[in-house]
Formats: structure tokens, sequence, C-alpha cells
């Protein structure tokens, strides 16, 4: 069972247990004034592998950032003048800024969903405390299971992620109840409402003295958590669940086992050679990458298990192949 440790009662116990779980690699419950959120470090492939270990069936799906000040926010990404009126209007508080990322930037593409762009937020009280006292961002999605109901208390993440988890932090009630608002300002400096939430949309058009764009029907581009994911297209085209491998083609592995021709290949990666679901997707963006810039005109991808992250994992992959416009 998870530690609780009740943070009005000892805020410094719980400040200082929950900076040791962080930098160990592994997630911790806290809460937010929109929902509880399972965080971990955002520059650790191996902490954001566990967050979507922890929540179980995970999609590809970007991760929100969550920093302590608009001066981290701006280690990591790049504010246009729109964003940064409405950062410097509504942060701390609940509303998520779509922005490129800075060159350099120490996020982890499995935060990002392989994307050049980051969902940021500061989130209000003990969060943020939190985040400036670890000094790094923490990607956190809602505590809870994929598919079921956000947790709003650390009740909640107890009956839901209870054996899954080493700590949970007990903030009470989360206080507003639904997830962020998530925008993005365009190149043309319009600004689209990617998800309603805990700040109204009037707010922010208040603000920036414009009517934010809905879309009338899902995006096929994934942008922020709750849209639909896009297939990552890298140039080479993509096959999958190969049991050989031809002449020039880049191959991805997957486990001890050796593919047969793989001798002819261009390059051979292995996404885990122990047939870790959890290191197969930490290294998958950075395999498709590497592979995609051997030159090779084909990617073979051995096949790998539907369990758990790989459910995951072969959702991207069966995107990455799909025909392209």
């Amino acid at each position: 069972m998870a530690r609780h440790i009740h943070i009005e009662q000892d805020r410094e116990t719980a400040l200082r247990e929950a900076v040791d779980v962080l930098s160990s690699g592994h997630p911790v419950a806290i809460p937010t004034e929109t929902v509880y959120g399972l965080a971990a470090d955002a520059t650790n492939p191996a902490a954001v592998a566990r967050i979507y270990e922890t929540k179980g069936r995970p999609q590809f799906n970007p991760l929100i950032c969550h920093m302590a000040s608009i001066a981290m926010a701006e280690d990591y990404a790049i504010f246009d003048s729109i964003s940064r009126k409405l950062a410097e209007a509504f942060w701390p508080g609940p509303l998520t800024l779509i922005l490129p990322l800075k060159p350099g930037s120490t996020i982890h593409a499995l935060a990002t969903a392989g994307l050049d762009t980051v969902g940021i937020r500061i989130p209000k009280g003990f969060a943020s405390d939190l985040i400036a006292t670890f000094g790094k961002p923490l990607a956190a999605p809602s505590a809870n299971s994929s598919g079921k109901i956000s947790s709003t208390s650390a009740a909640h993440v107890e009956a839901d992620l209870g054996e899954k988890v080493s700590l949970i932090l007990d903030g009470g009630s989360a206080p507003v109840g639904v997830e962020s608002t998530i925008v993005k300002v365009n190149g043309d400096g319009t600004v689209r409402l990617l998800r309603p939430g805990g700040l109204v949309a009037d707010d922010i058009e208040q603000v920036i003295g414009l009517k934010l764009i809905r879309s009338e029907k899902a995006s096929a581009a994934i942008e922020a958590p709750g849209m639909l994911a896009s297939h990552y297209a890298p140039g080479a085209s993509v096959r999958l669940n190969a049991v050989s491998v031809e002449k020039g083609e880049a191959l991805i592995r997957f486990g001890g086992e050796r593919v047969a021709g793989e001798e002819n290949a261009a390059i051979v990666l292995n996404l885990s050679a122990t047939s870790d679901l959890a290191e197969a997707a930490t290294n998958l963006f950075d395999h498709l990458k590497t592979a995609d810039a051997s030159g090779a005109v084909s990617i073979a991808i051995a096949p790998i298990p539907a369990t758990g992250l790989g459910e995951a994992i072969n959702d991207r992959l069966a995107r990455a192949a799909a025909p392209r416009p």
C-alpha cells in the first residue's frame, strides 16, 4: 500500500519524501487545484515511462509538464506575446499553454510524444512548491487508471492506484475538480481552445481580446491530452511485425531473438534487449529517428507484444506505418 502524508500536518516531510521519490525516477501522486496528478521527472525517460505503466493501457499522448514559475517555463519553451499575456494573467492556475520547445530543452520526447511543442502549466499551492524544491518540471497526467474518472482526493487515488504508487500526498479535495483548460496560439495570432477545463473561455477571451477558435470536429493532429493521435511518420516507410529483413532496411528489434536476415540491415536497433516494455517505450522515438537518419528506405519493426505498454507502442507504430497523404 502507498504511504500517505497529509500536507497540512507535515508539509516539510511531504516535500522531502516526495523529492526523494521523484529523484529515484518514480512517480508521486500529488494534489493540484484541478485534479490529483501522477507526477514524475519530465526530463527522465524512465520516470516518464513509469507514469504510463502506472496508469495502465496508455496511449502515446503528450503529457502536461508542470513548472514552478514563468522563469522556469522559459528555460524549456518559447513564449509569444499572447501566450505570455495569458501566463501572466492566469498562472498559477488551471490553464495549460501549448508552446514550442526551446532548442536544447531537456524535457524528454516521451513526455511530449515526440512533438516540437510542450504543454505547460503552473499549478497553485503545494504542487508549485514541490516543483521549485525539486528543481525540474514534473510531467503529471491525472492520477487514475486510464479510462477511469479523474481523482479529486487522496482517497480516490488510493482506491485506484494504491497498489502501484509508493507515495500519495494528501492535500484534501481538489478545489477545481476538472482538468485544466488547454489553448494554443497559432502562427497567425489566432487562439485555439484544444480542451475546455477549469478556466472558462470567456475569461481567456476577455484578457486577449479575441474569440477562441473551437474545432467543429476532432483534429487528426496530436497537440494536447484528450486529442486524437496522428501517425508518427518518418521519411522512410515502416513495415510492422517483420520476421525477416530485406537488404538495406533498418531494423528495430525487441528482445533477444535475432531476426532472419538482420545481417543485411543498414542498421540494427533494439528497443529493449531484455523485453522490457517500459524501456521499449522510452527508446521508441529515439530509435525511429535514428533508423530514419540511417538513410534506409524502409524500417522493419519486429513484433512487439500488445500487452501493457506494448499496446501504446503498437498503436504509435501503426500510425507510423499508416498510408500518407
